[in-house]
């Protein structure tokens, strides 16, 4: 199984504790990839919060293509970040980590947000493609306010290899994934956190439905639903699919991975909403195990479980910073002056909802609605 953590906060905090917090939970990750997305951003990056990032790692020929292609649209350069790398044993450099921060092309500086959200997530998908064959560029996030790092080893150890441990690289949200390698070949594309358009998850577990979800999501027509180099990744599609595209409330995502029986949705006050959502989505039922963990644009952090096979994970904090884990030594390195006795398991029927800023911790249970 992998591992997972995920902090919320209303100050601005270190990587790191996400890390340390994956190494209390070591026995359930093999070192084969970690994963970061940071949202809510300081330091360098505190006045730069209406700009994308574009976050990645690149070959000295990738670099090379990467920076024509991005000038070839009319982005410009405002900001880069590159980590301090310090050599570490078992860790292979690769030739450039960055987040470079850019100016959107002049004829988008006026088009609405809609506009420029789909044109940083078309010229991702390019530089992806741009890059794929060769492995020369993998980029994993363009979009403001957030950076994403990824690379394959132990995260304690990469925490030193990218220098995070001195870092001024903070934010309020940070997801951390402890990659156990299981169904597929090691691929930083396979490494969780994935995010698209504001919208982020990382999974412990295997979804067994994975292929029907994924051929439902292909079919809608939207090109940012591809890759699946992981079966995990389709939890943000879904994600994604439910709020941005079809404007649902967050709590129906819940319906629509785990649906209800029957018997069960006629005791929802949105009965006839759900009996609509099950008939018409029923290709995104999930069947776990699985424990999702995610965050949406506003801020608002989450924990799902599926509702046959449930993966551990555990909620618990204090008002201004709330912890999401896959266990519960995890929450105690991150969050130890906590009252234990308010930590949330979710089980089948519950949807654990962190809102903006860490303000508080509410349970959302399937069968009331």
């Amino acid at each position: 199984m992998c591992r997972l953590a995920a902090i919320t906060s209303n100050e601005y905090f270190s990587p790191m504790e996400n890390i340390v917090a994956l190494e209390t939970m070591k026995e359930g990750h093999d070192g084969s990839g970690m994963g970061l997305v940071l949202k809510d951003l300081n330091g360098e990056f505190r006045e730069l919060k209406d700009y994308p990032i574009l976050s990645g790692i690149c070959s000295k020929d990738g670099y090379r293509k990467l920076e024509d292609y991005m000038q070839s649209l009319g982005f410009k350069e405002k900001h880069m970040w590159s980590p301090a790398i310090r050599p570490v044993k078992g860790i292979e450099k690769r030739d450039y980590y960055f987040a470079k921060v850019y100016q959107y092309p002049e004829e988008y500086l006026d088009k609405p947000w809609a506009e420029k959200e789909d044109l940083l997530m078309k010229t991702r998908i390019a530089l992806r493609k741009l890059g794929e064959e060769d492995e020369s560029i993998v980029v994993f996030s363009f979009y403001p306010d957030i950076i994403t790092i990824k690379e394959v080893g132990d995260p304690l150890t990469l925490g030193e290899f990218f220098g995070l441990d001195k870092s001024n690289l903070k934010a309020k949200i940070i997801f951390a994934q402890g990659r156990q390698n299981t169904n597929y070949a090691i691929n930083l594309y396979a490494c969780h956190p994935f995010f698209i358009q504001g919208y982020c998850t990382m999974t412990n577990g295997e979804n067994t439905a994975f292929v029907p979800i994924r051929e439902f999501l292909m079919s809608r027509g939207f090109p940012g639903y591809i890759g699946y180099n992981s079966d995990s990744e389709v939890f943000t599609h879904i994600l994604h699919y439910t709020r941005r595209q079809l404007g649902f409330p967050l709590t129906y995502y819940k319906d629509i991975i785990t649906p209800l029986k029957d018997t069960e949705i006629e005791k929802r006050p949105d009965r006839d909403a759900l009996r609509l959502l099950k008939a018409s989505l029923r290709m995104l039922t999930i069947d776990g195990p699985n424990c999702v963990i995610g965050f949406t644009p506003d801020g608002t952090c989450f924990m799902v479980q599926d509702s046959k096979k449930l993966r551990p994970g555990v909620v618990g904090g204090v008002k201004g910073k709330y912890a999401l884990m896959s266990e519960e030594c995890g929450l105690d390195r991150a969050i130890p002056d906590r009252d234990r006795s308010k930590d949330v398991f979710p089980m089948k029927y519950d949807m654990v909802i962190v809102s903006p800023g860490a303000k508080e911790v509410k349970v959302w249970n399937q069968l009331h609605g």
